[in-house]
């Protein structure tokens, strides 16, 4: 499990963690808490409103992934694939 999570939260060399990762882990975090704390103070839980939400976190993280994808580190040309 824990090779699952550093493989998922790092970049293409499985050392560097990505910022962008731990953002949007964060983001989805603080966004599902969020809709968790609304459902239990109003009782109600607009389905719409929700997969927006995570659409906009998601989408704005992909782009910036995608954005900085030639910043990332290379793989060590020791390591076999």
């Amino acid at each position: 499990m824990k090779k699952i999570l550093n493989d998922l939260l790092t970049g293409k060399d499985n050392e560097t963690h990505d910022i962008g990762r731990w953002s949007l882990v964060f983001s989805m975090f603080a966004f599902f808490g969020a809709c968790i704390y609304n459902a239990i103070h109003s009782g109600l839980v607009d389905l719409e409103r929700l997969y927006m939400g995570v659409a906009a976190i998601v989408g704005a993280h992909g782009a910036a992934m995608l954005m900085k994808k030639d910043t990332e580190p290379e793989e060590h040309p020791s390591e076999e694939k």
